[in-house]
């Protein structure tokens, strides 16, 4: 392959984006990637998002209704969008064969991203 010099940095090669990983005798290997985790682990991270920020919504609407700034009528409304949310997640978790604990990513010395329950 045709290498081509940078100004700015080492060389470079045409084809980089192509090329496989090398093991440590210097020989090139395949990355295997099977379609279905790669699926299951992108929903995964999608859903831990969702969860997060509806965890977060939960936690803003238990405040607006402690404060006592919402209507009987919105309280209602807001409770049974949750629910529904709540039970769309649990349908998409079970769609994707995810756990529950799936979606808390561990976030090494800072602990789990979401609260444990």
């Amino acid at each position: 392959m045709p290498r081509r010099e940078r100004r700015d940095g080492p060389p470079y090669r045409a084809s980089h984006a192509r090329e496989t990983e090398r093991d440590a005798s210097g020989v090139r290997r395949r990355l295997e990637v099977d379609p279905e985790s790669v699926e299951r682990g992108l929903a995964g991270l999608v859903l831990t998002i969702i969860e997060l920020l509806r965890q977060l919504m939960e936690r803003q609407a238990l405040r607006r209704v402690e404060q006592g700034g919402l209507s009987e009528e919105q309280i209602e409304k807001l409770g049974l969008t949750l629910m529904a949310l709540e039970e769309r997640m649990d349908e998409l978790r079970e769609e994707f064969g995810l756990e529950p604990e799936d979606l808390n990513i561990d976030l090494g010395p800072l602990g789990p991203l979401l609260p444990r329950d």
